[in-house]
């Protein structure tokens, strides 16, 4: 079975639900706190395409850092949006569950079902 991994912030209900449902399957993931261990663009790069979704789709566009960093700009480019999310991770929606070459965000938390 390939590992299964999970982008977590202990913080965040969402989050939290998502890991327990993966314990109660059987699954025991590699934690990853994003928070204090934030991914690389290239690691971003990789889930955006096990995901099928853009940069922008994978931002979190209620936190103060989106407008601060000048996200509702149209005009930022895939790469800038990446970088951006590099630097500020808290901005990288969560739970994101990985397995193998899938990944699916655990809202709702059931969704990660479908890889596991």
């Amino acid at each position: 079975m390939s590992e299964v991994t999970i982008y977590h912030n202990p913080r965040c209900s969402k989050s939290r639900q998502t890991l327990a449902l993966l314990e109660e399957n059987g699954v025991e993931p590699q934690v990853r706190n994003y928070l204090d261990e934030a991914p690389s663009a290239d690691e971003l790069k990789v889930v955006l395409s096990q995901l099928g979704i853009s940069a922008r789709d994978l931002l979190r566009k209620k936190e103060a850092e989106f407008k601060e960093n000048g996200l509702d700009d149209m005009s930022l480019s895939e790469d800038q949006i990446i970088e951006i999310m590099t630097n500020v991770p808290k901005l990288i929606e969560r739970p994101i569950v990985i397995k193998g070459d899938q990944a699916r965000i655990g809202r709702p938390p059931e969704s990660v079902l479908e890889i596991i």
